[in-house]
């Protein structure tokens, strides 16, 4: 396959994660190679030498780093003695992904103290720290950078382009990260990079592949900015379809939530059903439903159907904070219920298997929860997650439940994990390190609350429409796993 019918295919696999990217690493996979241009087939190609990393092309010749480019020119400079028009550059100036100075600046602008590595016009700057940062660029002109970056000397048989972009490329950065020392802060030495073997090519040769190099990434820009400018698109059309079913959640509107041409966010359809589903818009009132009882006035956050009522949480049943058994009593724990905490609700709302299990007499110490009961976490990172139990349980103190009289749980459940009712607990959580509100905040935020016949025929509703978001969402990752693999079989068979 030729690479031109490898770009060719680029709609084929542009769901794939990082496409452009596998893209422009592919490019410089094979411009090292030797099969870039057409004129180095692998007709053309030197026997293999085991002891070389690849085989290449009969003309080229693998030789060392240091051989290639002078990597100890540069001379260390005391700050104090650079003018304050002297660019000054730092990693951070460098764009990895592009390969590209994003930034400048004079000395005058960046005081920097540090000790700075002196480098001329066209020599090849390699940022030694963490270098799967991919950071190297070609200097446009003199000056000064930090330490952290190696200023290499090309020889007169070394194009600079194409030292550069052989820095960049996948092969060098999977050398670059066997050698590198450090945990932290990991770094190459000078040594393991004059020790790296570099696969030259006539320099004429040279200059073709570097040129077709940057005539083959502008066209993986023009790409990734295509493919930029749809995903806009599709954003603006999702948000769209969004807006449209929330103004008239009908089934003809809810076509447009499962469109062919775009797609949106499952965590987005989501929280839009959830959200219609607690303003009375996902299912029509009937007029025969008994209304919802009414209660003492309550604040109205917004405006719901005439049959439903606001009602505190904690006028819909009996709220719970939990506790832990003392563990200084070995008898509350052992084989017996469940004990569980926030990191076994998940954000979906299920309650995974816990480490921990208590007696029945650690179970009378702690705060115990039935089935139905509504649990949610009231403090820390994962503040809001909800779960309706399945069966008895103990939960500790980070944990709120609430145990209702007469409403629905399913509904109540799917109440307090919508968009509003997680805004109204981070709202009156104290603590912004660590958010947490207590039982009294939380049993006193506002419920929309239908008749208790409508509450069933929303969670039947919502159970509806999530099953259909749970199978987009299979098909979006089916659809990016078949271009996943339609990517690295494409790139399998460049590189064989």
């Amino acid at each position: 396959m030729k690479l031109e019918t490898f770009f060719e295919k680029f709609d084929q696999f542009a769901d794939a994660p990082n496409a452009v990217a596998k893209m422009r690493e592919l490019v410089l996979e094979l411009a090292v190679r030797g099969r870039l241009l057409i004129s180095c087939s692998p007709d053309s190609s030197a026997p293999s030498d085991s002891s070389n990393p690849f085989s290449i092309p009969h003309d080229w010749q693998w030789i060392t780093l240091n051989k290639a480019a002078d990597c100890r020119v540069a001379a260390k400079v005391d700050s104090a003695s650079l003018n304050d028009s002297d660019w000054v550059l730092d990693l951070e100036d460098i764009d990895g992904d592009a390969g590209k100075v994003i930034a400048t600046a004079t000395f005058a602008e960046r005081r920097s103290l540090s000790t700075k590595a002196s480098f001329q016009k066209g020599d090849v700057l390699y940022g030694k720290l963490r270098p799967y940062l991919n950071k190297v660029v070609v200097a446009d002109r003199p000056g000064f950078c930090t330490t952290e970056i190696i200023p290499l000397r090309p020889q007169k048989s070394v194009e600079a382009g194409y030292l550069r972009l052989f820095l960049r490329s996948p092969h060098f950065l999977r050398y670059a990260a066997a050698k590198n020392y450090g945990m932290k802060m990991p770094r190459l030495g000078t040594q393991d990079l004059e020790s790296a073997a570099i696969p030259l090519p006539p320099l004429a040769e040279q200059k073709r592949i570097v040129a077709k190099v940057d005539e083959l990434m502008a066209l993986c820009d023009r790409l990734e900015a295509q493919q930029q400018e749809r995903e806009t698109r599709h954003a603006a059309l999702a948000r769209a379809s969004l807006a449209r079913f929330a103004d008239a959640p009908t089934p003809a509107n809810l076509d447009f939530l499962f469109h062919k041409s775009y797609d949106i966010p499952p965590a987005d359809l989501r929280k839009s059903i959830l959200t219609l589903a607690v303003q009375g818009k996902l299912v029509p009132q009937d007029p025969n439903d008994e209304p919802a009882e009414a209660s003492s006035e309550t604040e109205s956050p917004f405006e719901i159907p005439g049959s439903w009522q606001w009602k505190p949480l904690g006028t819909l049943g009996l709220c719970k904070t939990g506790r832990t058994p003392p563990t200084s009593d070995p008898s509350n724990y052992g084989s017996g219920f469940p004990f569980i905490g926030p990191g076994q609700i998940t954000p979906s709302g299920d309650i995974t298997a816990s480490e921990k299990t208590i007696t029945s007499k650690g179970l009378e110490s702690s705060t115990e929860a039935n089935a139905l009961d509504i649990l949610m976490v009231c403090i820390g990172g994962s503040i809001g997650k909800a779960a309706l139990c399945r069966e008895p349980l103990g939960f500790n103190q980070q944990i709120n439940s609430v145990r209702l009289r007469h409403d629905l749980p399913e509904f109540v459940h799917l109440a307090v994990t919508s968009a509003y009712f997680q805004e109204q607990v981070l709202t009156n959580a104290s603590g912004s390190a660590t958010p947490i509100i207590n039982k009294g905040k939380w049993e006193r935020i506002p419920v929309p609350i239908p008749p208790l016949a409508e509450q069933r025929r929303i969670v039947a509703k919502v159970e509806q429409l999530m099953a259909l978001v749970d199978a987009l969402e299979t098909q979006l990752a089916a659809s990016r796993t078949t271009a996943a693999n339609l990517l690295s079989a494409l790139v399998a068979e460049l590189t064989a």
